[in-house]
């Protein structure tokens, strides 16, 4: 059997194989409340049943000024746990695991979604918020965000770990703690928008102080045999940016953490030129492996047999797959098909070859 089938065992749990929906925002929480809609159910829904081994649903805010956008979900109140609950019971009714991205956007967050008719930051007046960052420095097109007080900061930590909490009590089976892609965690780990000279700034050690502070309330939040994961931007594809070489550092520190699976992309904290490609950040994930923790692969990987390499050739422990999922709701069912496996996926071997048993006859 392809090893993309093979199940996948993290503390307590057992992911179905090793093919992952990567979180991608759908900006669809039209009430502004962030409270997942029917949208996430038949969104989640349809890759559940598409055979994806584990679901993580989108940046969902820990804070109502950590969401991305004013229709990004959140999860600091019960009422959105509850409209989490109803997409992670259909979900596991489907044999697919599910996961939650918990996130602060930082200095990124109050924007416009990517189909409104502008761009940039939302004002006051419109439903927008005051960001905070790890410094006083902008993301180009956006409002300058207020300097995070240590106060403030103390406030996430607990903001993510309540999240935690919420999510364990909605059913999902893994939290990832977001750090990548110029959110607030990824704005203090890097260099080129954390220009703090306190504790939460200078060196390695103090540009991920506050990912650790998450990471270890999260863990004593989230039940012991639940697994924690982390998402990382390993590159920033710019001089003097946080690279791969810190990136591998912070993944052992998170071992050390009681974090259990890095989910390794790249980007998103400054404007660079990416040099995407097929399957571009998986020699990242390859290289953070090296720290010791279980890593997913991520970026342009679309093709059953490029899926399978990635693991033969041991740079990763799984993939998530993200645009082409949102095009193929059942990819991992073409890749069992293309991959001539019998066994590898949760329906009848007739769904995937056309191979129809007999006809009962008409009575």
């Amino acid at each position: 059997m392809p090893s993309l089938f093979d199940p996948f065992t993290l503390r307590d749990l057992t992911i179905p194989n090793r093919i992952f929906l990567a979180p991608m925002c759908q900006y669809q929480c039209e009430a502004r409340d962030g409270v997942p809609t029917d949208w996430h159910l038949v969104h989640l829904g349809a890759r559940a049943s598409g055979g994806f081994g584990l679901l993580i649903a989108e940046a969902t805010g820990v804070v109502p000024e950590g969401r991305i956008t004013p229709e990004c979900p959140g999860l600091w109140n019960d009422t959105q746990a509850a409209a989490w609950k109803r997409v992670v019971d259909f979900c596991h009714g489907q044999g697919a695991a599910m996961g939650i991205q918990l996130a602060h956007a930082g200095r990124k967050a109050s924007t416009y979604r990517p189909f409104a008719h502008r761009s940039g930051s939302v004002p006051a007046d419109d439903g927008g918020w005051e960001t905070f960052g790890p410094s006083a420095v902008p993301f180009p097109g956006l409002e300058t965000p207020t300097e995070a007080t240590p106060g403030y900061l103390a406030h996430v930590v607990e903001a993510f770990a309540a999240a935690a909490r919420r999510a364990d009590a909605a059913g999902f089976d893994v939290v990832e703690v977001h750090a990548a892609h110029g959110y607030l965690l990824h704005e203090f780990l890097s260099p080129l928008s954390n220009q703090r000279t306190d504790g939460y700034g200078g060196d390695l050690a103090g540009r991920s102080r506050l990912l650790l502070e998450v990471v270890d309330a999260v863990r004593a939040a989230w039940p012991a045999g639940k697994p924690l994961f982390v998402r990382i931007s390993a590159s920033e594809w710019t001089d003097g940016g946080f690279g791969v070489e810190e990136a591998t550092e912070v993944a052992r520190l998170l071992g050390e953490h009681g974090a259990d699976l890095v989910h390794v992309s790249s980007g998103g904290n400054v404007l660079a030129p990416i040099p995407a490609g097929p399957g571009y950040q998986v020699s990242l994930a390859a290289a953070v492996r090296s720290a010791g923790l279980p890593v997913c692969a991520v970026g342009l990987i679309t093709d059953p047999r490029q899926a399978q390499k990635v693991l033969d050739d041991g740079s990763a422990d799984a993939v998530a797959l993200a645009r082409v999922a949102l095009r193929e709701p059942a990819w991992p069912l073409r890749a069992a098909a293309e991959l001539e496996c019998d066994d590898c996926a949760r329906y009848p071997d007739s769904y995937l070859r056309g191979r129809w048993p007999a006809a009962e006859p008409v009575r």
